[in-house]
């Protein structure tokens, strides 16, 4: 069965293979791009780890602030300060700054102006904004700095006095970095508030990246070459058989030379060789069937003329012996003619109806037991004597039709009737041979020259006994006995016999049921 629905593309059977196979690769690369989603997932696991981080560190500032006098408090806050590199804010309940690391001349929260970063930094920037929308990323609210006694203004320290435990938020400064901030409660003072730029995070995130680009980048370079070198080794090959089947089917020229591919063993090689092989049997049948329809004409041209000249004898000769005789020869040209129009349409069907045929199991020992049988009855001329050499324990069934290599061995069975002398012994054998099945057709004719071994099957070619009359056969005998061998997937030779004795010997060799 021939189910296209297998081998069927609907909308990329539309697309040449050169995109499909660029398409296929570059979106394999797509999944490789979702690595810019891990490098924000990790991002984000950073910056909650620096939230937590930075709440346990303004919980222990504010312990220490707790337990500090207040001459000393100023000098602990610029300590921590300088050595947490954090600004540090204090205010009282009410808002109001008490304490400001800035104003006690640390300034190390000091926000970059992007107007004044180089270029490198607002192409970062811009990647780093691309990227964010593609991910999907939550974005942070930009960092603002209130009035000085505003403190309530800021979330972080409204909810650390209503909850009288430690909060902390992320902000996004100008220059797209993160800005954490963090407040706790110190107990009978008020909350103390840090604020640090995390850079360091985005440093890391942009290096990641940079490295996962380069990555990408030669991958994709890689990708892209590999795909065309893959498309050019497959729609090149595949292109030049199309052309070739083109000029075949056109007809152009008489030689058209499919390219066999031979340094190929893949599939696009097996399909060039095939491609080939399938226009020279073309080629071949087409000159078959030019050489055929030439013999044909030869072949009827001689008896057309013989009938001919008889007729217009018949209109001018009075003798009644001479008309008898010329009538004799216009009924045996007329023989003559329909054995061969008869011959001729099966040898010429004979290719398409093998094609449509279903080939069944049989007992081909059972098929020529039965036409020795049938032989024997209608009585064989000579005395000649016919003998079935069935082998013992060995199976003779094969695939094929019945009808047909009957023919065949009829055929040859006739064929050595006609050649053998009188009392002489046609001996027919069997043998497996390498999953095939051997049968011979052995005479004590006069044999075939060896030079006349591969012309005796070829159509109209005749070598008859001399002592029978001419016209009896129409050469197409062992043509027609080839072709259906060939057509069983089997093969028929002629040789001499084994025994050196005189005759000759025809070898039929049909596939056995069991291994076709």
């Amino acid at each position: 069965m021939n189910d296209e629905r297998d081998l069927a593309l609907r909308w990329s059977g539309r697309v040449s293979l050169t995109p499909r196979i660029l398409a296929v690769n570059i979106f394999a690369l797509a999944l490789l791009c979702g690595g810019f989603f891990y490098l924000d997932s990790y991002r984000s696991r950073i910056v909650d780890s620096r939230v937590e981080q930075t709440s346990r560190e303004v919980r222990l500032i504010a312990q220490a602030l707790a337990s500090a006098t207040d001459k000393r408090r100023d000098l602990l806050v610029l300590s921590l300060a300088r050595d947490m590199g954090t600004r540090i804010r204090l205010y009282d309940p009410q808002g109001k700054l008490l304490s400001d690391s800035r104003e006690l001349g640390l300034r190390n929260l000091v926000l970059r102006d992007p107007d004044k970063d180089p270029v490198g930094q607002t192409i970062a920037r811009f990647l780093d904004a691309v990227i964010d929308k593609v991910a999907g990323a939550d974005r942070a609210p930009l960092y603002r700095e209130h009035a000085r006694d505003a403190g309530l203004d800021w979330p972080d320290v409204k909810t650390a006095l209503e909850t009288h435990a430690a909060a902390a938020s992320v902000w996004r400064a100008p220059d797209r970095t993160p800005v954490i901030t963090a407040a706790a409660p110190i107990t009978g003072l008020g909350v103390v508030m840090t604020a640090s730029n995390a850079r360091d995070i985005t440093q890391t995130v942009r290096i990641e990246r940079y490295r996962l680009g380069v990555v990408l980048a030669i991958v994709s370079l890689v990708s892209v070459l590999l795909s065309l070198f893959l498309a050019r080794t497959i729609v090149r090959p595949l292109r030049r058989l199309a052309l070739a089947a083109i000029r075949v089917r056109l007809g152009r020229a008489r030689e058209v030379v499919v390219p066999r591919l031979p340094e190929r063993r893949d599939e696009i090689g097996m399909l060039a060789r095939a491609l080939s092989d399938m226009s020279g049997a073309l080629r071949a049948r087409i000159d078959a069937t030019e050489t055929f329809a030439a013999d044909v004409t030869h072949e009827l041209k001689n008896p057309l003329a013989s009938l001919r000249s008889a007729v217009e004898g018949l209109s001018n000769v009075k003798d009644p012996a001479l008309r008898d005789q010329l009538l004799d020869i216009v009924r045996d040209d007329v023989h003559r003619l329909d054995r061969l129009i008869t011959d001729i349409s099966e040898a010429s069907r004979i290719d398409a109806q093998l094609s449509r045929t279903t080939f069944e199991p049989f007992d081909l020992g059972a098929l020529i037991a039965a036409l020795i049988g049938q032989r024997e009855t209608r009585g064989v001329p000579g005395e000649i004597r016919l003998r079935f050499d069935r082998p013992r324990g060995q199976s003779m069934e094969v695939m094929g039709d019945p009808t047909r290599l009957e023919r065949v061995f009829e055929n040859l069975i006739e064929n050595a009737l006609s050649f053998s002398p009188p009392g002489g012994l046609i001996a027919i054998s069997a043998q497996e041979e390498d999953e095939m099945l051997a049968v011979w057709v052995e005479d004590e004719g006069p044999g075939v020259p060896e030079e006349a071994r591969e012309a005796i099957f070829r159509r109209f070619h005749s070598v008859r006994p001399s002592a029978e009359a001419f016209g009896q056969h129409s050469g197409l005998g062992l043509a027609i006995a080839r072709t259906i061998v060939e057509g069983h997937q089997g093969s028929i030779i002629v040789e001499s016999r084994e025994d050196r004795s005189q005759g000759a010997r025809f070898v039929v060799r049909l596939p056995l049921a069991a291994r076709a």
